[in-house]
């Protein structure tokens, strides 16, 4: 990653393209509007995927939320609903998203830490509790318990009276990028692929309106990569998973259209921009000519963004809002379809109630102040604009160039291409900061020496001690053969080829828990080792 400003004077952007003193026409060369651009809701959509964008409706605001027990976490989505969010985003707990139960000895000190425990039925009723499911989407960060949590979500849907054709909402179910960037995988990859493909097969004739997975740029951003690295690796990922699912015998029209994907939003604001358009022109592409999509809604790239958690600062907090703001708007402008904002005090803990609201009413001043949402793609023909979205397409392409030669995306991690090209990104940007090449507001200049203490949100311990007693309680008061005989049958659809969810659903059914489905698939599975 180059310095934004070079030894000679010259400017580059975070992923090291430099910035010519000044654009014009020329600086697009035979660049033909009509084969670049086209139209907002028109191939290649490079403007946007609808034709009239957020003049039409705005972008969804799905505000992040989840920590300790079910029931706080449904309290909070309810001060959101209230506050005028239009969707749900839950934050799950590292034990849950390991696939351990609240109440394993790896879950001690973690239950509740980073969002909410989910580890049975009994649980997610009372996260969902009297919140209407019919009418609300619901996104779930979460990948390698993804099934579980979606298995769980229809479950109580059922019992609340909605159909699993009438919830809505994303799982992000993306397990490659957490073999690149983050490191919550359980299975090998190549079970994990199996996996993603069952809920591919499984929502196609289930659960239409549920997008089965988003494709996360936002990790391999938060590891350190460039923007073009965010787009280049995602992107290569998503064609290991079509590729996967075509060659488990489905149609690429009857699954890719609940493809959905999920950007970062930093702080370099054309490239940013750049990145969005990018993106979408490059999607377009691959569906059409790689996989030979048929449907015009196979080919669109639907995104949501969050703001960088990985450029907050905990010096000077309320930089941060300006730094959210500047993202928000790069995000929009480049149309995304839902946005999450994050809290000023997020480099310090989880968002205050105060937090939450000002990064929601970000969004809200955006969308109903600004005016940038009056027209699509606004920034249309700018000459810097599109000059940079080509040559970010361009870097982007090189990569994938590159990972199609070893084989994919699959074969590339396995040979570490993807976490070594971060590693030295990471890398250099911490140097440059480190040597004062960049600056960080209030951290390596326009520091202060003495700063307020902003409040930081109280985790309440008794919550985890709670979460565990009803745990126990639960795994008490069920047929125990009844359970074990649903996991015996989800180890032998293990074993062979058949559908994973039809059985997990039938264990969840009778009160197995997330940690012992979790459990019956590494019986068989067995864990992924790196290195080995």
């Amino acid at each position: 990653m180059a310095d934004d400003t070079t030894t000679d004077g010259s400017k580059r952007t975070d992923s090291g393209i430099e910035i010519e003193p000044l654009y014009t026409a020329g600086s697009l060369g035979d660049w033909e509007a009509a084969d670049r651009l086209g139209e907002p809701g028109k191939p290649p959509y490079t403007r946007g995927v609808y034709p009239t964008m957020y003049r039409g409706r705005l972008w969804t605001m799905r505000q992040y939320a989840g920590f300790g027990s079910a029931e706080s976490t449904n309290e909070r989505f309810k001060f959101l609903l209230r506050a005028g969010q239009t969707g749900l985003s839950c934050a799950f707990d590292l034990p849950t998203q390991m696939g351990y139960d609240s109440d394993h000895p790896r879950a001690e000190g973690e239950v509740g830490k980073v969002g909410v425990a989910i580890s049975s039925l009994d649980d997610m009723r009372l996260l969902l509790k009297d919140l209407p499911l019919d009418k609300v989407s619901t996104s779930m960060t979460i990948n390698s318990t993804a099934a579980i949590l979606l298995l769980m979500y229809e479950l109580v849907g059922e019992e609340q009276g909605v159909p699993a054709s009438a919830i809505s909402g994303t799982i992000q179910n993306d397990l490659l990028k957490e073999y690149i960037a983050r490191g919550t995988y359980v299975y090998p990859p190549r079970p994990s692929m199996r996996v993603i493909t069952d809920i591919f097969a499984y929502c196609s004739a289930h659960v239409p309106k549920w997008n089965t997975i988003s494709i996360s740029g936002y990790h391999i951003r938060e590891a350190g990569s460039t923007a073009v690295q965010e787009i280049a690796f995602t992107l290569a990922n998503a064609i290991a998973y079509v590729q996967a699912a075509v060659d488990a015998g489905l149609d690429v029209d009857d699954f890719a259209p609940r493809l959905s994907f999920f950007w970062n939003g930093h702080n370099n604001f054309f490239e940013e921009v750049a990145k969005f358009r990018a993106s979408r022109r490059m999607w377009h592409r691959i569906m059409t000519e790689r996989f030979g999509a048929k449907k015009e809604a196979s080919k669109l790239l639907r995104f949501h963004t969050q703001t960088g958690g990985s450029t907050l600062t905990a010096q000077q907090p309320l930089n941060n809002v300006v730094r959210v703001s500047v993202q928000s708007l790069a995000a929009v402008l480049g149309g995304t379809q839902s946005l999450h904002t994050n809290g000023y005090d997020e480099a310090l803990g989880l968002p205050t109630e105060e937090a939450a609201r000002i990064a929601l009413r970000t969004q809200q001043i955006i969308g109903y102040e600004s005016g940038v949402a009056d027209t699509p793609d606004p920034l249309a023909g700018s000459y810097f604009v599109e000059a940079l979205t080509d040559e970010v397409e361009r870097l982007a392409w090189a990569y994938i160039e590159r990972i199609d030669a070893m084989g994919g995306a699959v074969e590339a991690i396995e040979a570490g291409f993807q976490m070594d090209e971060i590693g030295d990104s990471a890398y250099s940007y911490t140097k440059s900061v480190d040597d004062n090449d960049r600056v960080i507001v209030g951290v390596n200049k326009f520091t202060v020496d003495t700063e307020s203490k902003p409040n930081v949100f109280p985790i309440d311990p008794s919550l985890a001690v709670g979460q565990v007693a009803r745990l126990k309680a639960f795994k008490a008061d069920r047929d125990q053969a009844r359970v074990a005989s649903a996991l015996e049958a989800v180890r032998t659809a293990a074993r062979g080829t058949d559908n994973l969810l039809y059985p997990m659903k039938d264990a969840l059914r009778a009160h197995a828990t997330l940690g012992e489905v979790s459990d019956a698939l590494r019986d068989v599975f067995g864990t992924y080792q790196p290195g080995h």
